[in-house]
């Protein structure tokens, strides 16, 4: 297992990991070990190499002097072996030897001339070197470094150059360093070159690769000194978005120890563990090997192991053990919660070494066959005196049915009894547990459940104490001398206060769509006495309050309330209390609805898979839409064409890259991953495409070049330590995507410039902090893609870094154009970063022509979106473009101005098409000649590009692309537009407006429904004599076309009952049914088919339909057999004359003489003055005037030998209303002004009407507001007249009176304006009539008592008596003939209860006979009554009493 590479970024600046280093080098021993191999190997020339690689500089020199030694040695050799000529040859050049001699002779004189000359020059060399010598020994100086090197990170097959500059006297030799391993390009040709000049030294790395990631060290020495400067170079690997993990997944930030030493300790790695699978219940141990160089006792190394880059202590899941040269984690009992990356750190005082490695942990099997896995991570958390939220993460389900809930379980720590928490499965992976005892200690468990059975539980939780962490805070200590303390509870300081306030801040914590959980404080003063709480909801709007915890009071200021109806909002109030009492309400929560505030996550988006290694592959994927608050990912795998999935994880990772392990070499496999959260997990992302596995292939990548340089480098935002960045992409990408970003920055006037960013920056956009405020910088940023890092941009002008704090927003930002044409183009660009004191509310386009000076503005209203298509161009021109953005402060700072356009369409420039294909599907289309292998095409809808894949899909071949749209619909109605990568700005657009849809989507579905249009759908019509008709009608039939029906299932041929015909020339297609019963319910469907097109069309006539068809027919039926014979040619119906009498009519028809005609109401016929004439066909009765009595049912019967029909009319309900209405409706047009009548009640206004019943809606109204019945204001009236009657009318009764009728459509007004004249006049009135009135009421008059002719006979007495009335009381008097009498025994008055008057004639005589008066009067009138009194004789009476006898006999006679 190859040891685990971490960045060196990451080494330096966190971890201190020296993983990076050449283990053989790195050890004091192996140096010992390269001396020795070198004077082993001194007599050979290839050990010169060996020396190179040493190192100890010391070591180097002297085995370089012995190399040298050796060297010349073999070189005198080899000349005493040529010089051993044979004597052959000596005397074949003897002769010659004489004319040499002589040739040496002149030469020595020659030479020995040459030879004083040198001698002189050289004294002279001497003197000058001592001069020299004397003037460096006054200049020399130890080695000094000006420029220091700089750490790079590059690309693989990049390549990088390290520079720096030092000075010093004598000049500096200077050697390179790669991890202390001296650097000797001759040992590897071609990979390295170093090169100095002029005191800048330089070592270039040719086409790095991943292994020359390292530290770089350059070391200067002279005979006065030494110094050095060290560099890193990262070389990173295109994996994705980070480099690869041995490990199987992105490196853990580990947490760094406060302090490191670093000596020459060092620890290789010997054994080490590598990816392990378990399964939960078995024991597993992780081990590694150790080498320590050197062993010291006193140093001895700090062994850490981390899980996902927490740290793991000692527990009874995980024992740690160290020593004697092994570091061991063990698990007593795997539980899918310790599955993870596991990190062992080996922390020594010379730095930290590591190693990482994945462990996975797969669910035991379940008890049940097909239960989900057990929960993981079970924590608690808010614990209280009597509650804790518990929550969990739920498994992984990849082949098993769905999770459908999970039960809670609590056991009280020191016994071994679980008790379920929950009776209904929780749906969510959060559950707070109420009912805990106080004090007392407690462990949770989760099972979960799906529609197979109960999982197995989940690992306990961590022990938690019921107790409120408020009541520490409520405790005081005070220290005394002598280290003793007093504790004193706040409780103690409470006073008197017996019955404690309310709660306050009374709100919800936590929602969830089965509870709230309710928080508060306490009450402050709360009291002595322990306190408990109550707890009340109420539904919004019910006014009614339920007391929550009514059996079990709450001690915790928490609690959790269930039972709440979902989408229903609820308000909430506490009560607290103590043993004395109960406080008042607090005050009332804002409404609470019981909801989720997340919802669960939607599917990630694209998965990739790519090769790792034999047994694995390396799994990415794009993050969700929605990732509130993700657990992580679950990643599922099937063998291609098995459809069987197994989970890769049974833990949810939190990144989205992930090496699945434990795979068949060469077997083709497919992935799919989901997200999960509290809430649940999503829907499975769409399949990867199958891979093979295989090792990852490590060659370099063909056909790509480095990117060019962004341009266009602009400040967006300053806060005056940061500035905001933003540049345009480069112009090519060199055949690969553009993969980040790398910025340098240097201060303005200085020549270094400055790395950035060690981790590239895949946004166009980026915060550059840590800098000086009012401070002048320049920056530069280069592309980076696989082939590697490309040119860096010129550098930006001089940005100052001082705050921005103007109101008005800060500059758009990147301007680019697309859709260039003859004389228009479409700008686009994006919001500024800096908005101003206030949002954005729109933008300006200016644009000019780029040798003009005058700015013209495109838009002359602003406008809210970040594209803007520009018109009325000069084809040929050149112009350039900026954006202003607007707020509520004004216009702020305009864009950089863009880069200058040419307004001409490229040579064949295409234009997206909109077309339907073969099957029906609605696409735009594109094609572009000019694309390339790097080119993308980028569909957009309102420039902003298409991500929606439930509704569209992009399909690209080659150079032709198309976008269809799965459920077209309006919402799809929009301006298109497409973009194509890497080919200097190919565009188009499209505008879908309505007509263009409905074009296409009557295309589609005409080639997806092949079918024979039809004008009209299967429908039925009625006729007379009940018999109906089915027909459909098609647009055009040929005629070799066919057609059936079939009813219900069953086709119907042509017969007597069903007359089937066809009208092929304008496509009628009917049947007849000559009777309509109930055996006739059912489908009914016409099929037709005309050559390949096919259509067919149902109705379906079923329970209601049916019934209505088949009661229509009936109805025909009778309607014929009743027209036979005298009958209703219109049936009763009403009318309201002008005089408001409501006519009742009807029409009759097909009558002779004998035909007879009667009216009828509620059964009893009505006798009418005159029978109505038949033979003019109507017949009317007349209702003089409407009211409840009048309603009723009215009937109306005409007959003779040949049947009988009948009408009927209810006038009654609404039809009563109806006409009542009609009737307000000519009342109102008629009505008469309002008049003014008093009486001596007050003053009454009049509306004369044609008709008036209490029936009808009228209102009075004074002021506009309207006026009920009372005491003060009576309202009434007769059948001719409403009135308003104004009891004892005041100042405050004037005003402006209205009298409205309603018909039902619109109101009939009368008004009178009772003030001014007006009123005074009637107020005037209304005094004189009361006045008479009283007067009338209170004089003197005889109530009653007197007849008017009283007959008595003589000698009878006579008694008058009679009552009287008057206020005041009435003087009486009695008068005989008019004429006052004398009182006396004859005649005797009497006066009884002062209200009874009596009048006596004793013994009566005819003389008595005459008129007698009685005259009662007052202060306020009186009356005079009247007796006439006559006295008969008595024999004259008997006599004809007799006489009257006699006459009644003879008549009986004559009978």
């Amino acid at each position: 297992m190859p040891s685990k590479r971490v960045p060196f970024y990451q080494r330096r600046h966190k971890h201190f990991d020296q993983s990076y280093r050449n283990i053989q080098t790195r050890y004091l021993l192996q140096e010992y070990a390269a001396r020795k191999v070198a004077s082993r190997q001194a007599a050979s020339f290839r050990s010169s190499a060996g020396t190179e690689r040493t190192t100890c500089r010391l070591c180097a020199r002297r085995l370089h002097t012995s190399a040298e030694e050796e060297s010349q040695e073999y070189r005198k050799r080899t000349h005493e072996q040529k010089s051993d000529i044979s004597e052959e040859k000596r005397s074949r050049f003897a002769a010659s030897l004489a004319d040499v001699e002589e040739e040496l002779r002149s030469a020595r004189l020659l030479a020995r001339e040459h030879l004083d000359r040198v001698t002189i020059q050289r004294m002279v060399e001497e003197q000058m070197a001592l001069e020299r010598y004397a003037v460096e020994e006054s200049i020399s100086r130890a080695p000094e470094i000006l420029v220091r090197l700089r750490s790079h990170t590059v690309w693989e097959k990049m390549s990088v150059r390290l520079y720096f500059t030092v000075q010093g006297f004598p000049t500096p030799i200077v050697q390179w360093y790669k991890n202390e391993e001296l650097i000797s390009p001759a040992s590897e040709p071609g990979k390295y070159s170093i090169e100095s000049k002029y005191g800048v030294h330089m070592l270039e790395i040719h086409r790095a690769n991943f292994d020359d990631t390292a530290t770089y060290s350059a070391v200067a020495t002279n005979v006065h000194g030494q110094v050095s400067t060290n560099a890193a170079v990262v070389v990173r690997r295109f994996r994705g978005d980070d480099e690869p993990c041995p490990s199987g997944i992105l490196p853990i930030n580990l947490p760094l120890p406060s302090e490191v030493c670093f000596t020459h300790i060092d620890v290789q790695f010997l054994e080490k563990f590598g990816v392990t699978f378990g399964m939960e219940g078995e024991t597993v141990t992780l081990k590694c090997a150790l080498l320590i160089t050197p062993d010291l006792t006193r140093l001895r190394p700090r062994a850490e192991w981390y899980r996902d880059g927490v740290l793991i202590k000692d527990s009874k899941w995980t024992k740690i053990s160290f020593g004697e040269g092994q570091a061991a984690l063990s698990f007593p009992h795997l539980n899918k919660d310790d599955e993870g990356l596991y990190t062992l750190r080996i922390i020594t005082k010379g730095g930290v070494n590591e190693y990482s490695a994945f462990m996975f942990v797969r669910d035991a099997d379940a008890l049940i066959a097909g239960a989900p896995g057990a929960p993981m991570d079970v924590e608690c958390y808010d614990a209280n005196r009597d509650y804790v939220i518990v929550t969990w993460k739920p498994p992984n389900t990849a082949s098993e049915s769905p999770v459908i809930g999970y039960f809670v379980d609590r056991c009280e720590v020191g016994t071994e009894n679980w008790v379920q928490c929950n009776d209904a499965p929780v749906k969510i992976c959060k559950y707070p547990v109420t009912g805990l005892f106080e004090g007392r200690s407690y462990i949770f468990r989760v099972r979960a459940v799906n529609k197979s059975g109960i999982s197995r539980p989940s690992r306990v939780s961590g022990a938690v104490a019921a107790l409120d962490p408020v009541d520490l805070d409520r405790l005081q200590t005070v220290h005394l001398d002598g280290g003793r303390e007093i504790v004193i509870c706040q409780d103690d300081l409470e006073g008197d206060v017996q019955i404690p306030g309310p709660p306050t801040n009374v709100h919800a914590s936590e929602t969830s769509k089965t509870y709230v959980v309710l928080s508060w404080e306490p009450p402050v003063p709360r009291g002595k006495e322990p306190l408990m709480y109550f707890i009340e909801k109420s539904a919004v709007g019910s006014g009614s309050w339920q007391r929550v915890n009514a059996q079990v009071a709450v001690r915790s200021p928490r609690y959790a309330v269930f039972d709440l109806a979902e989408g229903k909002s609820y308000v909430f109030r506490v009560l607290s209390a103590n043993k004395h009492g109960i406080s008042e309400p607090s005050e009332v929560t804002p409404p609470i609805q019981a909801q989720e505030t997340i919802g669960v996550p939607s599917a990630p988006g694209r998965v990739l898979a790519t090769r790792n290694t034999k047994t694995s592959v390396v799994v990415q994927w794009d993050k969700p839409k929605h990732e509130e608050d993700l657990f992580g990912y679950y990643i599922d795998t099937s063998v291609v064409g098995t459809n069987h999935w197994e989970p890769c994880n049974h833990k949810p990772i939190q990144y989205n890259r992930f090496v699945v392990h434990g795979l068949t070499t060469g077997e083709n496999y497919i992935f799919r991953v989901k997200a999960a959260n509290a809430v649940g997990v999503s829907e499975n992302s769409q399949e990867s495409e199958a891979i093979t596995v295989q090792a990852a292939l490590r060659g370099s990548v063909p056909h790509i070049a480095c990117p060019s340089h962004p341009y266009g480098i602009t400040l967006l935002n300053c806060d005056g330590h940061s500035m905001t960045l933003g540049w345009k992409l480069p112009k090519f990408s060199g055949g690969s995507p553009v993969l980040g970003y790398y910025i340098d920055k240097r201060e303005a006037h200085h020549h270094n410039w400055h790395e950035v960013n060690s981790s590239p920056v895949k946004e166009r956009i980026y915060m550059v902090e840590d800098l000086t405020e009012n401070s002048f910088y320049e920056f530069k940023v280069a592309a980076a893609n696989l082939a590697g890092i490309g040119l860096p941009s010129d550098p930006s002008e001089h940005f100052m870094c001082k705050a921005w704090t103007m109101p008005e927003p800060g500059p758009a930002y990147d301007l680019t154009f697309c859709e260039v044409r003859n004389t228009s183009l479409v700008l686009l660009w994006k919001a500024p970063v800096y908005s101003g004191n206030s949002p954005i509310t729109g933008y300006f386009v200016d644009y000019k022509e780029a040798d003009s000076e005058e700015w013209t503005t495109a838009n002359e209203k602003q406008i809210s979106h970040c594209y803007l298509k520009v018109n009325d161009l000069h084809e040929g021109k050149t112009y350039v473009f900026k954006v202003r953005a607007v707020n509520k402060a004004g216009i702020g700072k305009s864009s950089d101005i863009s880069e200058p356009v040419l307004i001409e369409a490229r040579p064949g420039t295409k234009e997206i098409t909109a077309d339907v294909d073969e099957e029906g599907n609605i696409y735009l289309a594109f094609d572009c000649p000019e694309v390339t292998e790097a080119s993308d095409f980028t569909w957009c809808k309102s420039y902003e590009e298409i991500t929606d894949l439930d509704k569209f899909n992009v399909e690209t071949t080659g150079e032709h692309s198309k976008l269809y749209f799965k459920n077209p619909d309006k919402m799809d109605l929009g301006t298109y537009s497409v973009a194509v990568s890497d080919t200097d700005g190919i565009s188009s657009s499209f505008k879908m407006d309505d007509k263009e849809l409905e074009r296409l989507m009557t295309l589609s579905h005409n080639i997806k429904n092949p079918t024979i249009p039809l004008k009209s759908e299967l429908a039925y019509e009625m006729f007379d004599k009940g018999e109906v008709r089915f027909w459909v009608q098609a647009e055009s039939l040929s005629p070799n076309a066919s057609f059936r029906f079939v009813v219900n299932d069953k086709e119907v041929v042509n017969s007597d009952r069903h007359r089937i015909k066809c009208d092929y020339s304008n496509g009628i297609i009917e049947m007849l049914m000559d009777q309509f019963t109930i055996e006739n319910e059912g489908t009914y469907t016409v099929q037709i088919e005309d050559g390949n097109a096919k259509n067919q069309s149902s109705l379906v006539l079923i329970g209601d339909a049916f019934k209505a068809v088949l009661a229509e027919a009936e109805l025909q039926r009778k309607e014929y057999l009743r027209k036979q014979g005298p009958h209703f040619l219109e049936y009763l119906y009403w009318e309201v004359t002008e005089d408001c009498e409501v006519l009742l009519v009807c029409k009759v028809a097909n009558t002779k003489k004998e035909t007879f005609f009667k009216w009828y109401k509620d059964g009893s016929g009505l006798e009418v003055k005159e029978l109505p004439d038949l033979q003019k066909g109507v017949c009317q009765l007349t209702i003089p005037r409407l009211s409840k009595k009048n309603q009723g049912e009215y009937k109306a019967t005409v007959s003779d030998d040949r049947g009988q029909d009948v009408t009927t009319l209810d006038i009654s309900g609404k039809v009563f209303d109806d006409i009542i209405m009609a009737m307000s409706r000519i009342i109102g047009k008629s009505a008469s002004p309002l008049k003014v009548h008093c009486t001596p009640e007050g003053i009454r206004l009049q509306c004369f009407l044609k008709y008036y019943a209490d029936e009808m809606k009228a209102n009075w109204y004074q002021k506009e507001s309207k006026v009920s019945s009372g005491e003060k204001m009576r309202i009434g009236g007769s059948e001719d007249v409403a009135w308003l009657q104004i009891c004892e009318p005041t100042e405050k009764d004037k005003g402006k009176y209205t009298f409205e009728i309603f018909d039902g459509k619109e109101s009939h007004k009368r008004m009178l304006d009772l003030s001014g004249q007006a009123f005074d006049d009637a107020y005037a009135e209304f005094q004189r009539l009361k006045a008479v009135a009283f007067a009338e009421k209170n004089r003197g008059k005889v109530i009653g008592g007197l007849p008017d002719v009283v007959t008595i006979m003589e000698g009878k007495t006579l008694n008058l008596t009679c009552s009287v009335f008057g206020n005041p009381d009435p003087e009486v008097a009695w008068l005989w003939n008019d004429k006052k009498f004398e009182l006396n025994e004859h005649y005797l008055v009497s006066m009884e209860h002062g209200n009874v008057s009596s009048f006596t004639i004793k013994g009566v005589s005819s003389e008595d006979s005459g008129k007698y008066s009685i005259n009662v009067k007052n202060k306020y009138g009186g009356e005079t009554v009247d007796v006439t009194i006559i006295v008969t004789d008595k024999l004259a009476e008997m006599k004809e009493l007799e006489t009257t006898s006699a006459a009644r006999s003879t008549n009986k006679r004559k009978l």
